[in-house]
Protein backbone atom coordinates (compact mmCIF):
# COMPACT_ATOMS: atom_id res chain seq x y z
CA UNK A 1 0.00 0.00 0.00
CA UNK A 2 1.39 3.49 -0.71
CA UNK A 3 1.66 5.85 2.44
CA UNK A 4 -1.61 8.11 2.69
CA UNK A 5 0.71 11.14 4.49
CA UNK A 6 2.18 12.90 1.59
CA UNK A 7 -0.96 14.04 0.00
CA UNK A 8 -2.59 14.60 3.09
CA UNK A 9 0.77 17.31 3.27
CA UNK A 10 0.69 18.78 0.19
CA UNK A 11 -3.02 19.97 1.52
CA UNK A 12 -1.88 21.13 4.21
CA UNK A 13 1.10 23.17 2.79
CA UNK A 14 -1.02 24.46 -0.40
CA UNK A 15 -0.24 27.91 -1.52
CA UNK A 16 -3.81 29.01 0.37
CA UNK A 17 -5.41 31.00 2.86
CA UNK A 18 -7.27 29.20 5.77
CA UNK A 19 -10.15 30.71 7.33
CA UNK A 20 -9.12 28.48 10.77
CA UNK A 21 -5.80 27.31 11.71
CA UNK A 22 -6.14 25.44 14.76
CA UNK A 23 -3.27 23.94 17.07
CA UNK A 24 -3.55 21.12 18.96
CA UNK A 25 -5.44 17.44 18.24
CA UNK A 26 -6.97 16.68 21.97
CA UNK A 27 -10.42 17.11 22.67
CA UNK A 28 -10.86 21.13 22.60
CA UNK A 29 -8.50 21.06 19.15
CA UNK A 30 -10.51 18.68 17.15
CA UNK A 31 -13.66 19.83 18.83
CA UNK A 32 -12.69 23.34 17.41
CA UNK A 33 -11.57 22.12 14.31
CA UNK A 34 -14.81 20.49 13.49
CA UNK A 35 -17.10 23.43 14.55
CA UNK A 36 -14.90 25.39 12.07
CA UNK A 37 -15.27 23.05 9.12
CA UNK A 38 -19.35 22.36 9.98
CA UNK A 39 -19.83 25.73 9.47
CA UNK A 40 -18.28 25.91 6.29
CA UNK A 41 -14.61 27.75 7.36
CA UNK A 42 -11.75 26.81 5.32
CA UNK A 43 -10.06 24.81 8.30
CA UNK A 44 -5.92 23.19 8.98
CA UNK A 45 -5.80 21.61 12.48
CA UNK A 46 -2.02 21.06 13.05
CA UNK A 47 -1.21 17.68 16.26
CA UNK A 48 2.83 18.42 17.25
CA UNK A 49 2.59 14.22 18.08
CA UNK A 50 -0.80 12.08 17.48
CA UNK A 51 -4.62 12.97 18.29
CA UNK A 52 -4.49 12.80 22.10
CA UNK A 53 -1.61 11.92 22.87
CA UNK A 54 -1.90 13.51 25.80
CA UNK A 55 -4.38 14.41 28.29
CA UNK A 56 -7.40 13.55 26.05
CA UNK A 57 -6.44 9.83 25.97
CA UNK A 58 -6.43 9.24 29.65
CA UNK A 59 -9.22 10.36 31.39
CA UNK A 60 -11.33 7.94 33.39
CA UNK A 61 -13.74 7.81 30.23
CA UNK A 62 -16.88 9.28 31.61
CA UNK A 63 -19.61 11.76 29.66
CA UNK A 64 -21.06 13.01 32.76
CA UNK A 65 -22.40 16.28 34.29
CA UNK A 66 -19.50 16.43 36.94
CA UNK A 67 -21.29 15.00 40.52
CA UNK A 68 -18.56 17.37 42.52
CA UNK A 69 -19.13 19.92 40.62
CA UNK A 70 -22.90 20.26 41.66
CA UNK A 71 -21.62 19.40 45.49
CA UNK A 72 -19.13 22.51 44.92
CA UNK A 73 -22.68 24.57 43.82
CA UNK A 74 -21.26 25.10 40.13
CA UNK A 75 -24.80 24.58 39.02
CA UNK A 76 -23.70 26.40 35.61
CA UNK A 77 -21.06 23.73 34.55
CA UNK A 78 -23.20 20.81 35.66
CA UNK A 79 -25.98 21.96 33.41
CA UNK A 80 -24.06 22.67 30.78
CA UNK A 81 -22.30 19.09 30.99
CA UNK A 82 -25.12 17.32 31.48
CA UNK A 83 -27.02 18.94 27.98
CA UNK A 84 -23.80 18.52 26.23
CA UNK A 85 -23.64 14.75 27.43
CA UNK A 86 -27.00 14.32 25.84
CA UNK A 87 -26.16 15.51 22.76
CA UNK A 88 -23.28 13.42 22.20
CA UNK A 89 -25.38 10.68 23.25
CA UNK A 90 -27.55 11.27 20.58
CA UNK A 91 -25.03 12.27 18.05
CA UNK A 92 -21.97 9.60 19.05
CA UNK A 93 -24.17 6.51 19.79
CA UNK A 94 -21.53 4.17 18.26
CA UNK A 95 -19.28 5.94 20.72
CA UNK A 96 -21.15 6.85 23.87
CA UNK A 97 -23.54 4.48 26.16
CA UNK A 98 -25.42 4.51 29.47
CA UNK A 99 -23.74 3.27 32.19
CA UNK A 100 -25.02 2.77 35.81
CA UNK A 101 -23.66 4.02 38.39
CA UNK A 102 -23.47 3.04 42.21
CA UNK A 103 -22.98 4.90 45.46
CA UNK A 104 -22.67 2.55 48.19
CA UNK A 105 -23.89 3.75 51.67
CA UNK A 106 -22.67 2.20 54.49
CA UNK A 107 -24.60 4.83 56.96
CA UNK A 108 -28.27 5.07 56.73
CA UNK A 109 -28.71 8.82 56.82
CA UNK A 110 -26.35 9.21 53.54
CA UNK A 111 -29.56 7.67 51.25
CA UNK A 112 -31.53 10.37 51.55
CA UNK A 113 -28.58 12.89 51.45
CA UNK A 114 -27.09 11.25 47.86
CA UNK A 115 -30.48 10.37 46.62
CA UNK A 116 -32.03 13.78 46.73
CA UNK A 117 -28.18 15.38 45.33
CA UNK A 118 -28.91 12.62 42.06
CA UNK A 119 -32.41 13.61 41.90
CA UNK A 120 -31.18 17.22 41.45
CA UNK A 121 -28.22 15.65 39.09
CA UNK A 122 -31.32 13.97 36.70
CA UNK A 123 -33.62 17.51 37.15
CA UNK A 124 -30.52 19.52 35.61
CA UNK A 125 -30.51 16.90 32.78
CA UNK A 126 -33.63 17.85 31.59
CA UNK A 127 -35.23 16.38 28.59
CA UNK A 128 -31.50 14.94 27.45
CA UNK A 129 -31.70 12.53 30.62
CA UNK A 130 -30.76 9.28 30.22
CA UNK A 131 -32.22 7.49 32.87
CA UNK A 132 -33.71 8.29 36.29
CA UNK A 133 -32.10 7.90 39.73
CA UNK A 134 -33.41 5.57 42.30
CA UNK A 135 -32.46 4.38 45.98
CA UNK A 136 -31.58 0.54 46.17
CA UNK A 137 -31.68 -1.85 49.24
CA UNK A 138 -28.72 -3.86 50.33
CA UNK A 139 -29.92 -6.54 48.48
CA UNK A 140 -29.87 -4.77 45.37
CA UNK A 141 -27.09 -3.09 45.68
CA UNK A 142 -25.17 -6.50 45.99
CA UNK A 143 -26.57 -7.70 42.56
CA UNK A 144 -25.56 -4.94 40.84
CA UNK A 145 -21.99 -4.79 42.46
CA UNK A 146 -21.34 -8.39 43.76
CA UNK A 147 -17.65 -7.71 44.86
CA UNK A 148 -19.05 -4.85 47.35
CA UNK A 149 -18.28 -5.13 50.90
CA UNK A 150 -21.04 -6.31 52.53
CA UNK A 151 -20.46 -5.84 56.01
CA UNK A 152 -22.71 -2.55 57.41
CA UNK A 153 -24.02 -1.84 53.99
CA UNK A 154 -27.28 -0.12 53.65
CA UNK A 155 -28.23 0.44 50.32
CA UNK A 156 -27.46 2.30 47.72
CA UNK A 157 -28.68 5.02 45.60
CA UNK A 158 -28.23 4.13 41.80
CA UNK A 159 -27.92 6.97 38.85
CA UNK A 160 -27.05 7.29 34.94
CA UNK A 161 -23.82 8.84 33.47
CA UNK A 162 -22.10 8.30 29.74
CA UNK A 163 -19.28 6.16 29.48
CA UNK A 164 -16.87 6.43 26.33
CA UNK A 165 -13.42 5.65 24.61
CA UNK A 166 -11.65 9.14 24.93
CA UNK A 167 -9.12 8.11 22.32
CA UNK A 168 -11.32 6.70 20.05
CA UNK A 169 -13.35 9.97 19.77
CA UNK A 170 -10.62 11.56 19.29
CA UNK A 171 -10.20 9.87 16.03
CA UNK A 172 -13.41 10.14 15.31
CA UNK A 173 -13.22 13.65 15.07
CA UNK A 174 -10.51 13.85 13.07
CA UNK A 175 -12.07 10.90 10.76
CA UNK A 176 -15.46 14.19 10.63
CA UNK A 177 -12.98 16.87 10.59
CA UNK A 178 -12.34 15.17 6.99
CA UNK A 179 -15.43 14.28 5.89
CA UNK A 180 -16.11 17.63 6.21
CA UNK A 181 -13.29 18.88 3.92
CA UNK A 182 -10.90 20.62 6.54
CA UNK A 183 -7.78 18.60 6.88
CA UNK A 184 -5.78 17.24 9.88
CA UNK A 185 -2.39 16.70 9.99
CA UNK A 186 -0.44 14.80 13.34
CA UNK A 187 3.38 14.66 13.90
CA UNK A 188 3.57 18.81 12.90
CA UNK A 189 4.48 20.97 15.21
CA UNK A 190 4.49 24.37 15.60
CA UNK A 191 7.63 25.78 16.00
CA UNK A 192 6.55 29.75 15.58
CA UNK A 193 3.72 32.33 14.70
CA UNK A 194 3.35 34.33 11.57
CA UNK A 195 3.00 38.09 12.17
CA UNK A 196 1.83 40.92 9.97
CA UNK A 197 1.94 44.51 11.23
CA UNK A 198 1.62 42.97 14.65
CA UNK A 199 -0.68 40.67 13.93
CA UNK A 200 -0.95 36.71 13.87
CA UNK A 201 -1.68 36.09 10.16
CA UNK A 202 -0.56 32.48 10.51
CA UNK A 203 2.08 29.56 11.76
CA UNK A 204 5.18 27.96 11.23
CA UNK A 205 5.65 24.06 11.72
CA UNK A 206 7.80 20.98 10.47
CA UNK A 207 6.60 18.37 9.18
CA UNK A 208 8.58 15.28 11.81
CA UNK A 209 9.09 12.43 9.48
CA UNK A 210 11.21 14.76 7.29
CA UNK A 211 12.31 17.69 9.33
CA UNK A 212 11.08 20.19 6.83
CA UNK A 213 9.43 23.16 7.62
CA UNK A 214 6.42 25.00 6.50
CA UNK A 215 4.34 28.22 6.83
CA UNK A 216 0.65 28.42 6.60
CA UNK A 217 -1.60 31.50 6.68
CA UNK A 218 -4.90 31.88 7.99
CA UNK A 219 -7.24 34.53 9.00
CA UNK A 220 -7.70 33.13 12.66
CA UNK A 221 -5.39 30.86 14.78
CA UNK A 222 -6.83 29.37 17.70
CA UNK A 223 -4.40 28.01 20.63
CA UNK A 224 -6.00 24.53 21.70
CA UNK A 225 -2.97 22.76 22.97
CA UNK A 226 -4.57 21.82 26.37
CA UNK A 227 -2.24 21.82 29.20
CA UNK A 228 0.96 22.84 26.29
CA UNK A 229 -1.11 26.11 25.85
CA UNK A 230 1.46 28.60 27.78
CA UNK A 231 3.87 27.36 25.49
CA UNK A 232 2.23 28.14 22.65
CA UNK A 233 1.42 32.05 23.85
CA UNK A 234 5.05 32.02 24.77
CA UNK A 235 5.60 31.88 20.70
CA UNK A 236 3.19 35.50 20.66
CA UNK A 237 4.68 36.60 24.02
CA UNK A 238 8.10 35.72 25.57
CA UNK A 239 7.33 36.69 29.15
CA UNK A 240 3.86 36.38 29.16
CA UNK A 241 2.57 34.68 32.62
CA UNK A 242 1.31 31.08 32.74
CA UNK A 243 -2.45 31.05 32.48
CA UNK A 244 -2.87 27.03 33.66
CA UNK A 245 -1.94 25.49 37.06
CA UNK A 246 -1.10 21.74 36.33
CA UNK A 247 -2.84 18.63 37.99
CA UNK A 248 -2.03 15.15 37.29
CA UNK A 249 -4.95 12.70 37.65
CA UNK A 250 -3.90 8.79 37.76
CA UNK A 251 -5.56 6.15 36.86
CA UNK A 252 -5.10 1.82 37.33
CA UNK A 253 -6.35 -0.71 35.26
CA UNK A 254 -6.68 -4.05 36.95
CA UNK A 255 -8.90 -7.64 35.79
CA UNK A 256 -12.90 -7.52 35.33
CA UNK A 257 -13.01 -9.68 38.64
CA UNK A 258 -12.64 -6.81 40.82
CA UNK A 259 -15.88 -5.10 40.11
CA UNK A 260 -17.72 -8.05 37.85
CA UNK A 261 -20.32 -5.93 37.22
CA UNK A 262 -22.08 -3.81 33.98
CA UNK A 263 -22.37 -1.24 36.89
CA UNK A 264 -19.60 1.28 37.90
CA UNK A 265 -19.04 1.75 41.52
CA UNK A 266 -18.66 5.85 42.57
CA UNK A 267 -17.16 6.97 45.97
CA UNK A 268 -18.43 10.08 46.17
CA UNK A 269 -15.45 11.54 48.99
CA UNK A 270 -12.35 9.89 49.09
CA UNK A 271 -10.10 10.71 51.95
CA UNK A 272 -8.64 13.64 50.23
CA UNK A 273 -11.97 14.79 49.03
CA UNK A 274 -12.12 13.87 45.70
CA UNK A 275 -14.75 11.34 43.84
CA UNK A 276 -13.31 7.92 42.63
CA UNK A 277 -14.70 5.53 40.08
CA UNK A 278 -14.32 1.81 39.58
CA UNK A 279 -15.49 1.58 35.93
CA UNK A 280 -16.29 -1.45 33.85
CA UNK A 281 -13.97 -0.67 30.61
CA UNK A 282 -12.95 -3.04 27.66
CA UNK A 283 -13.59 -6.10 29.82
CA UNK A 284 -11.34 -4.78 32.60
CA UNK A 285 -11.79 -2.26 35.60
CA UNK A 286 -10.91 1.24 35.71
CA UNK A 287 -9.88 3.12 38.68
CA UNK A 288 -9.68 6.69 39.50
CA UNK A 289 -8.27 9.30 40.11
CA UNK A 290 -5.78 10.90 41.77
CA UNK A 291 -5.27 15.53 41.93
CA UNK A 292 -1.84 16.31 42.68
CA UNK A 293 -0.30 19.35 41.34
CA UNK A 294 2.85 19.30 39.31
CA UNK A 295 5.38 22.05 39.07
CA UNK A 296 5.95 21.42 35.30
CA UNK A 297 3.71 20.06 32.42
CA UNK A 298 5.25 16.81 30.18
CA UNK A 299 4.65 14.83 27.39
CA UNK A 300 4.30 11.54 29.60
CA UNK A 301 3.35 12.07 32.80
CA UNK A 302 4.58 9.04 35.39
CA UNK A 303 2.52 7.70 38.31
CA UNK A 304 4.18 8.47 41.97
CA UNK A 305 3.98 5.01 44.14
CA UNK A 306 1.70 7.61 46.83
CA UNK A 307 -0.97 7.60 43.98
CA UNK A 308 -1.22 4.28 43.55
CA UNK A 309 -1.17 3.14 47.02
CA UNK A 310 -3.98 5.66 47.52
CA UNK A 311 -6.00 4.11 44.25
CA UNK A 312 -5.47 0.41 46.05
CA UNK A 313 -6.43 1.69 49.37
CA UNK A 314 -9.47 3.37 48.25
CA UNK A 315 -10.41 0.38 46.17
CA UNK A 316 -9.85 -2.02 49.02
CA UNK A 317 -12.11 0.09 51.20
CA UNK A 318 -14.91 -0.45 49.09
CA UNK A 319 -14.35 -3.96 47.20
CA UNK A 320 -13.69 -7.42 48.26
CA UNK A 321 -11.38 -8.91 47.14
CA UNK A 322 -9.19 -5.68 47.01
CA UNK A 323 -7.27 -5.26 44.01
CA UNK A 324 -3.23 -5.35 44.91
CA UNK A 325 -0.28 -3.85 43.47
CA UNK A 326 0.51 -7.02 41.47
CA UNK A 327 -3.04 -7.58 40.15
CA UNK A 328 -2.31 -3.96 38.15
CA UNK A 329 -1.73 -4.41 34.14
CA UNK A 330 -1.45 -0.62 33.44
CA UNK A 331 -0.78 2.57 35.05
CA UNK A 332 -1.13 5.80 32.94
CA UNK A 333 -1.71 9.82 34.37
CA UNK A 334 -2.88 12.46 33.20
CA UNK A 335 -2.52 16.44 33.16
CA UNK A 336 -5.15 18.63 33.73
CA UNK A 337 -5.61 22.02 32.31
CA UNK A 338 -6.99 23.72 34.89
CA UNK A 339 -6.61 27.53 34.77
CA UNK A 340 -5.09 29.56 37.45
CA UNK A 341 -6.88 30.14 40.77
CA UNK A 342 -5.41 32.90 43.21
CA UNK A 343 -6.05 30.68 46.02
CA UNK A 344 -7.28 26.87 46.34
CA UNK A 345 -6.10 23.51 45.66
CA UNK A 346 -6.41 21.64 41.94
CA UNK A 347 -9.31 20.04 43.37
CA UNK A 348 -11.19 22.73 43.62
CA UNK A 349 -10.57 24.24 40.65
CA UNK A 350 -13.56 24.21 37.74
CA UNK A 351 -13.63 22.76 34.90
CA UNK A 352 -15.03 25.57 32.94
CA UNK A 353 -12.76 26.73 29.54
CA UNK A 354 -11.54 30.14 29.14
CA UNK A 355 -10.89 31.97 26.01
CA UNK A 356 -8.53 34.48 25.65
CA UNK A 357 -7.30 36.77 22.63
CA UNK A 358 -3.81 38.45 22.77
CA UNK A 359 -3.45 41.91 21.30
CA UNK A 360 -2.06 40.15 18.60
CA UNK A 361 -5.34 38.20 17.65
CA UNK A 362 -4.17 34.71 19.17
CA UNK A 363 -6.79 32.97 20.70
CA UNK A 364 -5.97 30.50 23.33
CA UNK A 365 -8.83 28.00 24.65
CA UNK A 366 -8.24 26.14 27.74
CA UNK A 367 -10.13 24.53 30.46
CA UNK A 368 -12.87 22.33 29.88
CA UNK A 369 -13.40 18.39 30.08
CA UNK A 370 -14.29 16.16 26.79
CA UNK A 371 -17.82 16.25 27.95
CA UNK A 372 -17.94 19.62 26.94
CA UNK A 373 -15.59 19.55 24.15
CA UNK A 374 -18.65 20.66 21.43
CA UNK A 375 -19.31 23.40 23.43
CA UNK A 376 -15.62 24.89 23.81
CA UNK A 377 -15.52 24.56 20.36
CA UNK A 378 -18.36 26.18 19.36
CA UNK A 379 -17.60 29.27 21.76
CA UNK A 380 -13.66 29.64 20.20
CA UNK A 381 -15.40 29.41 16.50
CA UNK A 382 -17.70 32.29 17.22
CA UNK A 383 -14.67 34.12 18.54
CA UNK A 384 -12.84 33.01 15.58
CA UNK A 385 -14.39 34.42 13.29
CA UNK A 386 -15.00 37.87 14.82
CA UNK A 387 -11.03 38.31 15.35
CA UNK A 388 -10.86 36.97 11.83
CA UNK A 389 -13.53 39.04 10.17
CA UNK A 390 -15.07 35.57 8.69
CA UNK A 391 -18.88 35.91 7.35
CA UNK A 392 -20.97 35.05 10.72
CA UNK A 393 -22.48 31.16 10.40
CA UNK A 394 -24.30 29.47 12.95
CA UNK A 395 -23.47 26.50 15.12
CA UNK A 396 -24.57 23.11 13.31
CA UNK A 397 -22.45 20.15 15.68
CA UNK A 398 -25.62 20.37 18.32
CA UNK A 399 -27.54 17.78 15.45
CA UNK A 400 -24.11 16.51 13.69
CA UNK A 401 -23.75 13.09 13.23
CA UNK A 402 -19.86 11.87 14.30
CA UNK A 403 -18.04 9.70 11.86
CA UNK A 404 -19.09 6.07 11.79
CA UNK A 405 -22.48 7.17 13.26
CA UNK A 406 -24.25 3.88 14.07
CA UNK A 407 -27.16 3.34 16.39
CA UNK A 408 -26.99 -0.21 16.98
CA UNK A 409 -23.24 -1.18 16.93
CA UNK A 410 -23.33 -4.00 19.98
CA UNK A 411 -21.01 -3.87 22.85
CA UNK A 412 -17.85 -5.73 21.84
CA UNK A 413 -14.76 -4.11 20.95
CA UNK A 414 -15.67 -3.16 17.15
CA UNK A 415 -18.59 -0.95 18.23
CA UNK A 416 -16.01 2.05 17.98
CA UNK A 417 -15.79 2.21 14.97
CA UNK A 418 -19.33 2.27 14.17
CA UNK A 419 -20.16 1.56 9.84
CA UNK A 420 -16.88 1.37 9.11
CA UNK A 421 -16.66 -1.81 11.18
CA UNK A 422 -17.68 -3.75 8.12
CA UNK A 423 -14.72 -2.67 6.17
CA UNK A 424 -12.39 -3.57 8.32
CA UNK A 425 -13.60 -6.58 8.42
CA UNK A 426 -12.95 -6.94 4.95
CA UNK A 427 -9.03 -6.51 4.91
CA UNK A 428 -6.38 -9.23 5.70
CA UNK A 429 -6.01 -10.60 8.85
CA UNK A 430 -9.90 -9.43 9.97
CA UNK A 431 -9.64 -12.87 12.36
CA UNK A 432 -6.15 -12.99 12.98
CA UNK A 433 -5.91 -11.91 16.59
CA UNK A 434 -2.43 -9.88 17.44
CA UNK A 435 -2.30 -11.46 21.04
CA UNK A 436 -4.92 -14.23 22.94
CA UNK A 437 -5.51 -11.71 25.87
CA UNK A 438 -7.34 -8.70 23.63
CA UNK A 439 -9.13 -8.87 21.01
CA UNK A 440 -7.71 -6.63 18.34
CA UNK A 441 -7.27 -7.87 15.14
CA UNK A 442 -4.09 -7.50 11.98
CA UNK A 443 -6.92 -5.60 10.24
CA UNK A 444 -7.32 -2.86 12.56
CA UNK A 445 -3.23 -2.14 12.30
CA UNK A 446 -3.84 -1.90 8.67
CA UNK A 447 -6.96 -0.11 9.06
CA UNK A 448 -5.18 2.57 11.69
CA UNK A 449 -2.78 2.92 8.80
CA UNK A 450 -4.92 3.22 5.81
CA UNK A 451 -7.75 5.49 7.62
CA UNK A 452 -6.51 6.75 10.82
CA UNK A 453 -3.32 8.53 10.25
CA UNK A 454 -1.66 6.01 12.21
CA UNK A 455 2.23 6.63 12.22
CA UNK A 456 3.99 4.48 14.83
CA UNK A 457 3.54 1.53 16.71
CA UNK A 458 2.61 3.51 19.61
CA UNK A 459 -0.37 5.50 17.53
CA UNK A 460 -1.67 2.00 17.51
CA UNK A 461 -1.34 0.19 20.52
CA UNK A 462 -2.31 3.28 22.86
CA UNK A 463 -4.96 5.46 20.73
CA UNK A 464 -6.04 3.62 17.70
CA UNK A 465 -6.56 0.51 19.57
CA UNK A 466 -6.07 0.37 24.14
CA UNK A 467 -3.63 -1.84 24.38
CA UNK A 468 -1.01 0.30 26.58
CA UNK A 469 -3.97 1.15 28.70
CA UNK A 470 -5.83 -2.03 29.58
CA UNK A 471 -2.36 -4.39 29.81
CA UNK A 472 0.78 -3.14 28.92
CA UNK A 473 2.85 -6.27 29.57
CA UNK A 474 0.92 -7.64 26.42
CA UNK A 475 0.60 -4.63 24.65
CA UNK A 476 4.20 -5.01 24.54
CA UNK A 477 3.96 -8.63 23.20
CA UNK A 478 1.96 -7.49 20.45
CA UNK A 479 4.42 -4.55 19.07
CA UNK A 480 6.91 -6.51 16.90
CA UNK A 481 4.02 -8.07 14.84
CA UNK A 482 2.54 -4.24 14.76
CA UNK A 483 5.93 -3.03 13.57
CA UNK A 484 5.87 -5.69 10.64
CA UNK A 485 2.12 -4.56 9.40
CA UNK A 486 2.64 -1.06 9.36
CA UNK A 487 6.10 -1.08 7.89
CA UNK A 488 3.93 -3.30 5.37
CA UNK A 489 1.58 -0.51 4.73
CA UNK A 490 3.95 2.20 5.28
CA UNK A 491 6.61 1.24 3.14
CA UNK A 492 9.16 0.90 5.85
CA UNK A 493 12.43 -0.97 6.28
CA UNK A 494 13.43 -3.38 8.59
CA UNK A 495 15.51 -0.95 10.84
CA UNK A 496 12.81 1.08 11.12
CA UNK A 497 10.39 -1.80 12.37
CA UNK A 498 13.39 -2.84 14.90
CA UNK A 499 13.97 0.89 16.27
CA UNK A 500 9.67 1.22 16.44
CA UNK A 501 9.67 -1.91 18.62
CA UNK A 502 12.67 -0.55 21.06
CA UNK A 503 10.61 2.73 21.41
CA UNK A 504 7.39 1.28 22.13
CA UNK A 505 9.15 -0.87 24.86
CA UNK A 506 10.60 1.76 26.80
CA UNK A 507 7.55 3.39 26.49
CA UNK A 508 5.53 1.11 27.49
CA UNK A 509 7.90 0.00 30.66
CA UNK A 510 6.44 3.25 32.05
CA UNK A 511 2.81 1.97 32.48
CA UNK A 512 3.97 -1.22 33.98
CA UNK A 513 3.26 -1.13 37.90
CA UNK A 514 6.39 -3.32 38.82
CA UNK A 515 9.53 -3.74 36.76
CA UNK A 516 9.52 -7.53 37.36
CA UNK A 517 6.21 -7.29 34.74
CA UNK A 518 7.09 -7.92 31.60
CA UNK A 519 5.78 -9.23 28.13
CA UNK A 520 3.64 -12.63 28.01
Amino acid sequence: MSDPRPARLARATADTLWDVIVIGGGASGLGTAVEAASRGYKTLLLEAHDYAKGTSSRSTKLVHGGVRYLAQGHIHLVRESLHERGLLRRNAPHLVHDLGFLVATYQIWRLPFYGIGLKLYDLLAGKLNLRPSRALGRKATLTHIPTLKSSHLKGGILYFDGQFDDARLAITLMRTLEDLGGVAMNATPVTGLVKLGGRVTGVQFTDSETGRGYTARARAVINATGVFVDAVRRLDEADIAPMLTPSQGVHIVVDRRFLAADTALMVPRTSDGRVLFAVPWHDRTLIGTTDTPVAEVSEEPRALATEIDFLLKTAGDYLDPAPRRDDILSVFAGLRPLVKAAIGDTKSLSREHELVVSDSGLITLTGGKWTTYRQMGEDAVDLAAQTGGLPPRPSLTGSLRLHGWAENSGRNHWHVYGHDAAEIHTLPGADVRLHPALPYTEAEVRWAARCEQARTVEDVLARRLRALFLDAATSQAMAPRVAEILAEELGRDTAWQAAQVRTFMDLAAGYLSSPNQRAV
